[in-house]
């Protein structure tokens, strides 16, 4: 599958979770999302100006997203995860697997925030890491980093061979 094809076939399967997605479909749409992304910036930068915002005293200021590239964004947004989704099926796991860096991520800020009095604004990190909860909190944290890159990990993964629970394998049939 090259990469029109690709991108043609997610705006397709615009909200289509069900079956399977092969490698090259995912990953040319990935390609394209981030030229398109590149694209719209550019495009925010010469139509509407040059906004910047200011990160701080003595900081370097940091380009805005502008309307072409919140809408491209939000465009892309669907067919993105439903590729994703049908990637993960594609290797034998579960679409629910995509979401586990954002399952990680709130379950640790609950986690902080219910059992450790954790205020995230008030930057006083050495208290939250101390004790047997900063232990388990300091692991909830690892899990929450690491997990973007596991499921990127599985995002590379091979087809799995033959049929499985989500359809036949990309691979096996024709278009």
């Amino acid at each position: 599958m090259g990469f029109t094809d690709a991108i043609r076939t997610c705006f397709r399967n615009y909200v289509t979770f069900s079956g399977r997605a092969s490698r090259p479909e995912y990953w040319w749409f990935v390609l394209f999302v981030i030229l398109g992304g590149i694209v719209a910036g550019i495009l925010d930068g010469i139509v509407f100006g040059a906004a910047s915002v200011d990160t701080g005293p003595g900081a370097i200021s940091a380009q805005s997203n502008g309307p072409l590239a919140a809408l491209f964004s939000l465009a892309t947004l669907l067919p993105g995860l439903s590729a994703a989704w049908r990637r993960m099926h594609d290797s034998g796991r579960s679409g629910l697997f995509v979401l586990y860096p954002l399952i990680a991520f709130f379950g640790v800020m609950s986690f902080g925030a219910m059992f450790g009095g954790i205020d995230m604004m008030s930057g006083d990190i050495g208290a939250a890491f101390s004790g047997l909860f900063g232990i388990v909190f300091a692991v909830a944290v690892f899990i929450a980093v690491i997990s973007p890159l596991l499921v990127i990990w599985w995002l590379t993964r091979p087809s799995q061979p033959g049929p499985n629970t989500w359809g036949p394998n990309p691979h096996e049939v024709s278009r």
